[in-house]
């Protein structure tokens, strides 16, 4: 039996405490909020209550997979909805589309909504998505990073590599199989699930829509909050210790090897294996003490692009809205001007997005609203992460309210006009996350997946320092609910039973 300390209770910590206690370990989880869940968050006021982090979940299986393991069924611990339409796209030009909720009925949709050959267009890209899929879930996902060595294991087929294409952009392959500028709006769109631009990211990046669609789009009844605290009473059940309010200082390496944490009132927690669910530019930056062992990882994490952040409005709204789907996409007339805002481009600085894409969140679920005669929405719109020098301020006098204005002022623009309906509205910006949950800059991915290495330049699970391990959205294989429990399932087969 190993004593197993876990810095953070976000999901990634979490899921890693639940199995490691399940495989026999002593785990203390240590979190510097008051509750669990990190990003997984949850905001209440007047009777209107929001999820502040994701608000879908897709390829449930993994954690029907994570309660398998830790002795319990998923399906037990939360009530899953499956979403049906999946998400209702608004595009500038009027087009507007509602994708089903079940893969078998999208192509007649998209042909309905956007003109004969579109469903074609996008079930031809959807099977090379599903050939990419086949490839990359083992090797890249389910398995610790290994640097050259993953590549050298695909490349031993050439027909993989020329299937993944890991040579070509997102962007590029929409234009491949896409002649309809709609559908090539949507697959732009999925590269921000990694926090990234659809012109840099990687081909295989076609992989999420295809398990969105395939696996479904799904909604927790209560809001995807508890999903989180699911996760952590499993963790309690198997005997984890869970530690709220306890900040974690630094992590200790005495001979080479982590050996426990100092939380910042100075109390030591000893332990034979240490789990990271800390941003990792954060723990490698702060948490651990400088040296050799960890240049690399430092110099990696220089070299890649930092993930986009969100700027988020909660709008508690009178009335109901006719026909609102749960998740509303509102696009702009130029996407590309978006991410050159987000990422900056050449010498001009990142900057809040002036039109910006708009997502919408608006559960029909008595428990986020006050009575039947109200709506909360969660909107949230891609923004550049907090970074005072060099880029957006965003806790500038000001700033947060303007912004917040600006939005609403697209929603309007763009067919959803709530300014005389809003109660009241919450602001949360990347400064704001960056705070409340430690992601530096409130980059909500970590690094992103900009260019052709990014993938390489990520954090592996194992540390450079022998006993540290790393788990969660900023580290191997990802950010988004399922791959951050699949970082967990990785650091548990690599610590083992007790």
């Amino acid at each position: 039996m190993a004593r197993v300390a876990v810095v953070g209770a976000g999901l990634g910590g979490l899921a890693a405490a639940a199995r490691l206690a399940s495989l026999g370990h002593r785990v203390t989880v240590l979190e510097q909020a008051a509750v669990v869940g990190g990003k997984l968050g949850w905001y209440s006021r007047d009777g209107h209550s929001f999820d502040t982090g994701p608000s879908l979940l897709t390829w449930p299986q993994v954690y029907r997979d994570l309660f398998a393991a830790t002795g319990g069924r998923l399906e037990e611990a939360v009530d899953l909805v499956r979403l049906d339409p999946a998400v209702d796209y608004r595009f500038s030009d009027g087009a507007r589309l509602r994708v089903p909720g079940t893969a078998a009925a999208i192509p007649g949709a998209l042909d309905d909504a956007l003109g004969d050959g579109a469903g074609r267009q996008w079930t031809a890209l959807m099977e090379r998505a599903g050939a990419m899929w086949r490839i990359s879930e083992e090797p890249f996902l389910r398995t610790p990073l290994r640097g050259a060595a993953t590549l050298a294991a695909l490349a031993r087929r050439p027909s993989d590599v020329a299937t993944v294409a890991p040579w070509q952009s997102l962007r590029g392959l929409g234009r491949r199989y896409l002649r309809s500028a709609e559908l090539r709006l949507l697959l732009d769109r999925y590269a921000t699930y990694s926090g990234s631009d659809p012109r840099r990211a990687p081909a295989v990046l076609a992989t999420v829509p295809f398990v969105e669609q395939s696996f479904g789009s799904w909604y927790i009844r209560g809001g995807l909050h508890r999903l989180g605290l699911a996760v952590a009473e499993r963790a309690a059940e198997r005997g984890a210790v869970l530690r709220t309010g306890r900040t974690v200082r630094r992590i200790l390496v005495e001979r080479n090897r982590a050996c426990g944490v100092e939380l910042t009132d100075g109390e030591v927690v000893t332990a034979d294996v240490v789990v990271s669910g800390a941003d990792a530019a954060r723990l490698y930056g702060g948490l651990l003490p400088p040296g050799p062992a960890t240049a690399a990882a430092r110099r990696n994490l220089g070299r890649a692009t930092p993930s986009l952040s969100g700027f988020v409005l909660l709008l508690a709204l009178r009335g109901r809205t006719p026909n609102l789907a749960h998740h509303t996409v509102l696009f702009p007339g130029d996407y590309d001007a978006e991410f050159d805002a987000v990422f900056g481009r050449g010498s001009a600085p990142p900057r809040p997005v002036s039109d910006p894409t708009v997502y919408v969140s608006a559960p029909d679920d008595p428990a986020v609203r006050p009575d039947d005669d109200s709506e909360s929405w969660f909107v949230l719109v891609n923004a550049p992460r907090h970074q005072p020098d060099g880029g957006v301020d965003w806790a500038e006098p000001g700033l947060a309210e303007r912004y917040a204005d600006r939005v609403l002022d697209v929603l309007a623009e763009r067919g959803l006009d709530v300014r005389k309906r809003v109660r009241w509205r919450g602001i949360r910006t990347p400064a704001d996350l960056e705070g409340d949950t430690g992601s530096v800059g409130g980059s909500i991915y970590g690094t992103s997946s900009n260019g052709a290495r990014a993938a390489f330049l990520r954090p592996a699970n194992v540390s450079p320092v022998p006993g540290l391990f790393l788990v969660g959205g900023s580290s191997h294989p990802g950010g988004g609910l399922p791959l951050v429990a699949l970082s967990a399932e990785i650091v548990a087969g690599l610590i083992g039973p007790a």
